[in-house]
């Protein structure tokens, strides 16, 4: 049966919570209002207002109750209805779910949804992706899946993991993106890239709604005799490392897209990797494909300028294959 990004979310709650009844839910309107996105809609029915549990509108609070409840041995999956305002929740997730393992061994088993991403015209406030700040943090795990197959794998391997995990859905996927899933049940390893693409001339080392820019223009370039190989990364932290060289050592070249604003994004941190250590198989420079740094624009003919998109890969695509 054909799943939407969006459904396959919702079937991975939907089983864990019907596996594990340590499994709950929390979050701003996901209880009776089946949240912003649909994804909750029908738990509370299913599974009662002890494990779907709407809060108020304070992500700090609906994060600190999550670890505590984990302590409890719960399991808690909380929604940050916008992944914006995971910003009000950042102390309770870096400075206690973060570091409780490293502190005195206590694991943090939630999990933290956050519908993430532009294109969808929701200006400075609804449109942020900001995975970078929480890569960077020790202690937690971060997931970004393109397809419905991974966000349905991954959100039930998050929901497993006994370590703190951040799950960034792209919102702009959640309805357009669709494919036949398995009827058994499976998961998604954590920690595993996916070359999603083979080719031949340069890599593209991408993640989230990127995917598909590069699966478009790697097949639009592909017409041109340019043979492009697409690196899914599927979780940021950790990272797969080694999928990620191996690829740019078979091609020689690396475009870094993401659609994160470029300082202090993760194709810094992928750029400095392949510098130190597969340097010597490069064939051209480095390149960055990201938002510029300025919030997201509201205006869709400004919102469309800032974005990555499939004019500015290709673009670069051509250049870097010249060089």
């Amino acid at each position: 049966m054909t799943t939407t990004y969006l459904e396959a979310i919702r079937q991975g709650l939907w089983e864990e919570m019907e596996r594990d009844p340590d499994v709950f839910l929390l979050g701003e309107d996901i209880g009776v209002y089946g949240g912003a996105f649909k994804v909750t809609a029908g738990m509370l029915d299913r599974f009662g207002e002890r494990r779907v549990v709407d809060t108020p509108i304070s992500e700090s609070a609906i994060v600190g109750a999550a670890i505590g409840a984990s302590f409890m041995g719960l399991r808690p999956v909380v929604e940050i209805q916008f992944s914006d305002f995971i910003s009000c929740a950042y102390d309770q997730i870096v400075n206690f779910a973060a570091k409780c393992r490293y502190r005195w061994g206590a694991g943090v088993p939630i999990v933290i949804r956050a519908p993430s991403g532009g294109g969808i015209h929701g200006g400075p406030f609804h449109s942020q992706n900001p995975e970078a700040a929480f890569v960077h943090t020790p202690g937690l795990k971060v997931i970004a899946p393109a397809t419905a197959y991974d966000a349905k794998g991954l959100i039930k391997s998050a929901i497993r993991d006994n370590d703190p995990v951040l799950f960034f859905e792209h919102k702009a996927l959640y309805r357009r993106i669709k494919e036949d899933l398995p009827e058994e049940e499976y998961t998604v390893p954590i920690g595993k890239a996916k070359v999603v693409r083979e080719g031949r001339h340069l890599s593209i080392v991408t993640y989230g709604a990127m995917v598909h820019v590069a699966l478009e223009a790697a097949q639009l370039l592909d017409g041109e005799g340019i043979s492009i190989e697409v690196v899914d990364l599927r979780t940021l932290l950790p990272l797969d490392e080694e999928t990620v060289l191996d690829s740019v050592k078979k091609t020689s070249k690396a475009i870094l897209l993401h659609e994160d604003t470029i300082t202090g994004g993760l194709g810094g941190e992928l750029s400095a990797r392949i510098s130190e250590r597969a340097f010597e198989y490069l064939d051209g420079p480095i390149v960055r494909i990201a938002a510029p740094d300025t919030p997201v624009p509201y205006s869709p003919p400004l919102e469309e300028a800032f974005l990555p998109n499939l004019t500015k890969v290709v673009e670069k695509a051509r250049w870097l294959h010249k060089y």
